[in-house]
Order: structure tokens, then sequence, then C-alpha cells
């Protein structure tokens, strides 16, 4: 399964400070991303494709093992809509972690489940 996950609405997810360090907050959410991809989410076990889709400040945020880097210049919801319409293309499983209904709406419409920002703010299952 592919998990893409939406950096920009899952940082914005919790006011822990993250608007004072946008790269910052979107390198410990990657980070933390990386025990999903072993061990999956709530109702997905591992592994996982992980790909976090990241756009603005966030944008220079570095790729490690396991999770996928994607950036954009322009909207993180065209390209993430994009995303999950290629895992459609490719039959590949594809979930989606945002709040943004707008876009859940589009990427529902390639067959993509979606989820919360907590499917990946909590610690993956055992």
């Amino acid at each position: 399964m592919r998990l893409i996950v939406d950096a920009a609405n899952v940082v914005g997810s919790v006011p822990d400070g993250w608007w004072r360090d946008r790269r910052g907050a979107t390198e410990r959410l990657r980070d933390a991303l990386v025990a999903h991809a072993t061990e999956g989410v709530s109702g997905h076990p591992g592994p996982l494709e992980v790909v976090l889709v990241v756009e603005g400040a966030a944008r220079g945020t570095a790729p490690v093992a396991g999770v996928r880097v994607e950036a954009t210049g322009s909207s993180g919801d065209d390209l993430i809509t994009e995303l999950a319409g290629r895992a459609a293309a490719d039959g590949v499983p594809c979930l989606v972690v945002t709040a943004d209904r707008e876009l859940r709406r589009r990427v529902t419409a390639y067959g993509a489940l979606c989820a919360g920002p907590r499917t990946v703010r909590r610690r993956p299952p055992d």
C-alpha cells in the first residue's frame, strides 16, 4: 500500500509552534513516518510505501530511508491528487492522510482511501 501524507495539513493539525520552523516541523514528521513505513498504520499493516508531499517553506526537506519526499512549487493538493491517480493506474492501493475535505473528495475519485492526521501522529500499531 502507498501511504501519501499531506505534510502541511498534518503538521498544521497540532498547535506546537510549527509556524516558527515549518521545515523543522516537517522533518520531525518525516522522521516519525519511518516507523510507519515498517510497521504500518491502524488497519493497514506494514510495510508501506510512504510518500511525504511538501510545499512552501518545507520544500527543502530531504528524503530518508523509508520515506520518499515529493516537493512542489505550486499546489500540494494537486500533487497529492496526481500521486493518487498514478497509484490507481498502477493498481496500487493508496491511503491519503489529510483532513482537507476537498482533497479527500479529489483522491477518493481515484479509489484512494483517506485518514486523518492522527493516523500518523500516534505510534504505529504493535
